[in-house]
C-alpha cells in the first residue's frame, strides 16, 4: 500500500479523481492508523505519520469511491482525566461523507466490561462497528437552483423520510421510505397542492440505532442520535450504502428544487450517539474525548447533559465548532440544501455554562458567507438550566415559537386566559422578536409537530398513551393542552367527530391566517393518528407512518385552500408588525392597520385585555399599501379583512360596525361550514359564529362584467354611430 504525504486540510476522506487524502484531528493522540477494509472484511492498516497542527494525514493513490475505512487511535487511558484511548475500538471517522452498516451491539464497542464501569475492554470491534466510506463528489446537477424563497412567502411541511413514503399506495415498494420516494412526483405534487415552499426533514444525518431500543423490539425512529454529520443516514437508500445514499439524497434535492420546493434539515448538533460514560466507543470519544464533548470539572469521567441523551457537544472548543460548521457548509455547498433546523439549539449557545446569545457558534455563523445566506431555524430550549430561550436568539435566526403552540391550543380548547396573549401570537409575536429588530418572520408558526400528538389526536384525546413504548406510559408530555371533544379516542358519536373536525379546521386556518412563517406536521392535512401515543421516536411502525388509505381529503381541500388565500393575499404574510394600537380612536383619522374588537362591534380596550373578556373576538386587518411596491415602486392594496374567532361553547352574534373602514363583506371561511360563500354581509348586520368556529370577511369587490367578445359586439365597436357618418349633420343642426 503506497501512503504519500497528504494534507491536513480538508478533515475526512477526499477523492480527487486519482486517490484520496485522509485527515484526521486528534490532539491527544500519540499514534493513529487508518484500517482500510476489503469487500470480505480484511483490514489493512496504513500508519498516519504526518501531523500538522494535530491534523494526522496521509494521501493513498488509487484508493477512491467505495472504500471502507475507520481509525484507531493509540494513546493514553485515564477516564478520571477524560482520556479514553484505546485503539482495539475501530472508530468512524467524524467526518465520513457516507456510512456503511449498522452498529451491531456486543461486549466490544463498549470501552469497559459490562457491570464493570471503571474497567478497560480490549476486545477488537472492527467487526461489529460501521464503516466510513469514501465517496465521488461529482454530480451532475444539470444547472440545479435554490430557490430561495423569502421567509414571508415560505411554508414549512415538517416530514420524516420514512413515516411520509412508507404506506404511500403511488410509490413503488422497493423505493418507499427512502430518499427516492421523497422525490417521487406523488409527493410532490401532494406538496404543491398544499402550497409547500420547503420540506424540513427529521434528522437524516448518520444515526445509530440504540441497544436498548433493539433490546425492546423497538427502534430509534426520529434519528436524533447522531454519530456521523456530514452521511446522510444509510437506511434511508434505496441504491446502497456505499456512497450511493450520496448520489441519491442529491438527486432528490434536485428534484424538489426544479418543484421550487426548498429542502431544510433537522440537524442534531448537541450530542451525539456515544452517549455517557457507559455509552460505546464509536467516534469521537475513541478520537479525542476531551475535545469533543463536555465533560464535568471535577470528575472528566462523567459528561455534562444539557441534552437528556447523555452527552453534549464541547462546543467551547474550536475543533468541535469546526465540525459543526464544515457540516452545516457541506450540506449547503456539496448538497445544496437551503436551510437548517437546530435541535435543542440553547445547547450550542452554552459556550461555558448559562446559554449567551453572542456565543462563539452564533458568531461563526454570523461571519460565515455561505452559512449565514440560508434559513436558520432555531429550536429555543434545552434541559439545562435557564434552558427555555424562545425570542432571545440572534436576529438573524428564526425560532420555532413554543409559546405560540401552548396559546393557539389553550384558546381553542377554551382554556382561560388573557385574549392579550392570543392577539399577540396571532400577530407575530411582537413582544418576543421586535425589541431585536426581527420581523414577524422570525416566528415559526406551529401547532403540532413530530413530538407530542398529531393533530388528529390533539383533539381527540385528553391522555397520551404510550404503552407501546414499553415504558408503561411514563413517557412523553404528560401536559398536553389537548381536548378529545367530550369522548377519549375512537367513537361513533357524530357530534363528537364534527367537532373534532371542526377544531382541527380551526388550528390550521389559525395559523395560515398568523403572522410569520407557519409550519405543517406531515400528515396533519389528511388526519393522521398516532392512536393517542404522543412520543413516537421509538415506533418504526404503523403508529408513525402517514396512511394515505384513509386520507381526510376533505381537510387536505380545506388547508390547500387556507394556504392559497394566505399566499394571494400579503396581508396575512407582512414584513413588519402592526402599529396599531387597541385604543379610541377619533373620527376623521387614519384608518389604523389592525383593529380588534368585541361581539358587540366595539373596539377592544385597554383594560379588556387582562380581564379574561369571553372567549369571542374580532380582528380587522387593513389591506391598504400592504405591499411595500409594485415593479415601477408604486405602492399596492390589498383587500381588507375581518376574522371572528369563537372559542367558546355556545353559537355567538358578532355585530360588524358601520364605521368608515367598514366596506361590504363576504364570508370566505367559515371552519362550522354554514357561512361560507354566502350572501354579503352590510355593516350593521350580525354573523353567528358557531361554538368553536372562526369565520373570515373578506372586502367584496364585485365581480367585473364580462367583455363580450361576440363579432356583432366588435362590428358595433368600430362602427361610429349615425350622427357620426361622413356629411352628416352637426348633433346642433340635426331637425327636431
Amino acid at each position: 500500500m503506497q501512503a504519500w504525504p497528504g494534507s491536513a486540510y480538508p478533515l475526512g476522506a477526499t477523492y480527487d479523481g486519482n486517490g484520496t487524502n485522509f485527515a484526521l484531528f486528534s490532539e491527544g493522540a500519540e499514534r493513529v492508523e487508518l484500517c482500510l477494509f476489503g469487500d470480505r472484511g480484511k483490514e489493512t492498516r496504513v500508519p498516519l505519520v504526518d501531523v500538522d497542527a494535530f491534523v494526522w494525514h496521509t494521501y493513498l493513490p488509487n484508493v477512491g469511491p467505495g472504500q471502507r475505512y475507520g481509525y484507531r487511535v493509540h494513546g493514553p487511558h485515564d477516564p478520571s482525566h477524560g482520556l479514553r484511548f484505546n485503539p482495539n475500538k475501530l472508530l468512524l471517522d467524524p467526518y465520513a461523507k457516507a456510512v456503511e452498516g449498522q452498529v451491531k451491539w456486543n461486549q466490544s464497542v463498549y470501552g469497559y466490561n459490562f457491570g464493570q464501569p471503571g474497567s478497560r475492554n480490549d476486545d477488537d470491534s472492527a467487526s461489529s462497528m460501521m464503516k466510513g466510506v469514501v465517496v465521488n463528489p461529482f454530480f451532475d446537477w444539470a444547472g440545479d437552483r435554490q430557490p430561495k424563497t423569502p421567509y414571508s412567502e415560505t411554508l414549512i411541511y415538517e416530514a420524516h423520510v420514512k413515516g411520509l413514503t412508507k404506506l404511500h399506495p403511488a410509490i413503488p415498494e422497493e423505493i418507499r421510505g427512502t430518499y427516492s420516494a421523497i422525490a417521487h412526483p406523488a409527493i410532490i405534487e401532494h406538496l404543491k397542492k398544499l402550497g409547500v415552499t420547503a420540506i424540513e426533514l427529521m434528522p437524516v444525518h448518520q444515526f445509530v440505532n440504540d441497544a436498548t431500543l433493539q433490546e425492546k423490539g423497538l427502534s430509534n425512529y426520529w434519528g436524533y442520535n447522531t454519530v456521523s454529520f456530514l452521511a446522510p443516514q444509510n437506511t434511508y437508500s434505496a441504491t446502497g450504502d456505499r456512497g450511493q445514499q450520496v448520489q441519491e439524497f442529491k438527486g432528490m434535492v434536485r428534484a424538489l428544487h426544479t418543484a421550487g420546493i426548498e429542502v431544510i434539515l433537522d440537524v442534531v448538533y448537541n450530542h451525539t450517539a456515544e452517549g455517557n460514560h457507559l455509552g460505546p466507543t464509536l467516534s469521537m470519544r475513541g478520537i479525542d474525548n476531551a475535545a469533543y464533548y463536555r465533560l464535568e470539572r471535577k470528575d472528566k469521567r462523567y459528561y455534562t447533559d444539557y441534552t437528556g441523551t447523555g452527552n453534549s457537544l464541547n462546543v467551547g472548543n474550536p475543533h468541535a465548532l469546526q465540525l459543526i460548521m464544515d457540516s452545516l457548509r457541506y450540506w449547503v455547498l456539496e448538497m445544496h440544501v437551503d436551510g437548517f433546523r437546530f435541535d435543542l439549539a440553547s445547547a450550542l449557545a452554552r459556550e461555558f455554562y448559562d446559554v449567551d446569545r453572542l456565543a462563539a457558534f452564533f458568531e461563526l455563523v454570523q461571519q460565515d458567507p455561505v452559512v449565514s445566506q440560508v434559513k436558520l431555524i432555531a429550536e429555543p430550549w434545552d434541559v439545562g438550566p435557564g434552558g427555555y430561550q424562545v425570542g432571545n436568539f440572534p436576529p438573524q435566526w428564526t425560532e420555532w415559537n413554543g409559546k405560540y403552540r401552548d396559546t393557539v391550543r389553550d384558546f381553542w380548547r377554551g382554556e382561560p386566559q388573557a385574549l392579550g396573549e392570543f392577539a399577540s401570537r396571532l400577530t407575530g409575536s411582537a413582544d418576543l422578536y421586535e425589541h431585536s429588530g426581527r420581523r414577524p418572520v422570525a416566528s415559526v408558526n406551529f401547532v403540532t409537530a413530530h413530538d407530542g400528538f398529531t393533530l388528529r389526536d390533539l383533539v381527540s384525546y385528553n391522555e397520551k398513551h404510550n404503552e407501546a413504548n414499553g415504558e408503561d406510559n411514563n413517557d412523553g408530555e404528560s401536559h398536553n393542552r389537548s381536548w378529545n371533544g367530550g369522548v377519549e379516542g375512537p367513537t361513533d358519536d357524530v357530534d363528537v367527530l364534527t367537532l373534532r373536525a371542526r377544531q382541527q379546521r380551526n388550528f390550521i386556518a389559525t395559523m395560515m391566517l398568523s403572522q410569520g412563517v407557519p409550519m405543517l406536521s406531515h400528515g396533519d392535512e389528511l388526519g393522521r393518528t398516532q392512536v393517542g401515543n404522543n412520543n413516537g421516536y421509538a415506533q418504526d411502525s404503523e403508529i408513525t407512518w402517514v396512511d394515505w388509505e384513509a386520507a381526510d381529503v376533505p381537510l387536505i381541500e380545506f388547508t390547500a385552500a387556507l394556504a392559497r388565500l394566505r399566499r394571494e393575499h400579503p396581508t396575512f404574510r407582512r414584513q413588519r408588525f402592526f402599529n396599531g394600537r387597541p385604543v379610541r380612536r377619533e373620527a376623521g383619522s387614519p384608518v389604523p392597520d389592525i383593529v380588534w374588537g368585541r361581539p358587540d362591534g366595539s373596539q377592544m380596550q385597554p383594560d379588556d385585555w387582562d380581564s379574561g373578556f369571553g372567549r369571542a373576538i374580532s380582528v380587522f386587518l387593513n389591506g391598504d399599501g400592504i405591499r411595500e411596491r409594485d415593479r415601477r415602486g408604486h405602492p399596492i392594496d390589498d383587500l381588507h379583512f375581518i376574522i371572528l374567532f369563537n372559542a367558546g361553547d355556545e353559537p355567538i352574534d358578532i355585530l360588524i360596525p358601520e364605521v368608515d373602514f367598514s366596506p361590504t363583506w363576504e364570508p370566505i371561511v367559515d371552519t362550522a361550514g354554514k357561512q361560507a360563500d354566502g350572501d354579503p354581509i352590510e355593516p350593521g348586520m350580525t354573523v353567528t359564529v358557531d361554538a368553536k368556529a372562526l369565520v373570515v370577511l373578506r372586502e367584496y369587490v364585485a365581480p367585473e362584467v364580462e367583455a363580450d367578445h361576440s363579432v356583432a359586439a366588435s362590428i358595433a365597436a368600430i362602427t361610429p354611430a349615425s350622427d357620426e357618418l361622413p356629411g352628416a349633420a352637426p348633433k346642433s343642426e340635426v331637425p327636431r
